[in-house]
């Protein structure tokens, strides 16, 4: 079968891996972001997918709107049978998908239709759920909303992140995406339409997200420190005015003014209950553990976080 993949993101690389490594499938081409500025510097870089496609010496495209005329062009030179698409970051209009004979497929690391948009493995965790999961979609003209054609589920462990639930939705959604075409190269493929009525829309975050309220309860505050890790990542400010950040936390007994320190190992008191900091960042420096960083810079009972 001739594939042809969208995709940009680091979600996206095991998806490609698995199509270009299995047997029966030919992957055509990769369609993806063009290079970006990012760093201190701003020096233009390409994203996961398009070092990925190139390391395995596939023709990349790096369009800067996937409808364009040159795309629909490229796309019958390439003759797709089918189109995947992983984490790319455009919308893909009719034009596009009507190149393809069975059009095209999704990987979306959420039980839809929960969680359909942007970050979905983060507000799994920022609403405390205890299973995710990888859902294989159509392609439909409304964003996450086409039919379900394979979903597995993924409990969220205690100690998971963003970064690590990523991780194993990555690798889960890669196989999932394998058995699929198979089954649809099969003709036994079973679609399943979205229930409306259980649709959880979600919005994308913000830098502005990770700035640690302290009203907010122990368990919330705990909840966005391990979704926001790696970014936009969480942050309070020291009683000097310096910024800390926040990787990981536990939650605690206590009571005090939210913001509070209650004792002399980094206990804060919250809208409800208390957290206790574990992991801190200063800023210019590395990851490391409370009591390390307070050998430094002491902080004490009574101090207010902001």
């Amino acid at each position: 079968m001739r594939i042809v993949f969208f995709g940009s993101a680091e979600l996206a690389v095991p998806s490609l891996a698995a199509l270009q490594d299995e047997a029966g499938l030919e992957v055509m081409g990769v369609v993806t972001q063009p290079d970006r500025p990012a760093g201190r510097k701003r020096k233009l870089t390409a994203c996961p997918v398009k070092t990925a496609a190139t390391a395995m010496e596939l023709e990349v495209c790096t369009p800067e709107a996937v409808g364009s005329d040159e795309m629909v062009a490229q796309l019958k030179v390439w003759k797709p049978e089918l189109l995947v698409v992983v984490a790319y970051g455009q919308y893909i209009p009719n034009r596009i998908l009507e190149v393809a004979p069975l059009r095209a497929i999704n990987v979306h690391p959420s039980l839809l239709p929960k969680y359909r948009g942007a970050a979905p493995i983060q507000w799994a965790l920022l609403n405390g759920d205890e299973r995710t999961g990888v859902s294989i979609i159509d392609v439909a003209e409304r964003m996450d909303a086409g039919d379900i054609l394979a979903q597995e589920v993924l409990p969220i462990e205690a100690g998971d992140t963003a970064a690590s639930l990523h991780d194993r939705c990555a690798l889960v959604g890669a196989d999932l995406l394998v058995q699929t075409i198979a089954s649809l190269r099969a003709g036994t493929v079973e679609r399943q339409p979205q229930n409306e009525n259980e649709v959880v829309e979600i919005r994308k975050l913000s830098k502005t997200d990770g700035a640690i309220d302290w009203a907010m309860s122990a368990v919330s505050i705990h909840n966005r420190v391990r979704a926001f890790d790696p970014w936009p990542g969480s942050r309070c400010i020291l009683p000097n005015g310096e910024l800390l950040a926040v990787w990981q936390t536990v939650c605690v007994g206590g009571e005090g003014k939210p913001g509070e320190l209650l004792d002399d190992t980094l206990t804060v008191a919250t809208g409800s209950g208390a957290l206790q900091l574990l992991v801190v960042q200063p800023p210019g420096g590395k990851r490391m553990q409370a009591l390390e960083y307070l050998r430094g810079k002491p902080l004490t009972a009574g101090e207010q976080l902001g």
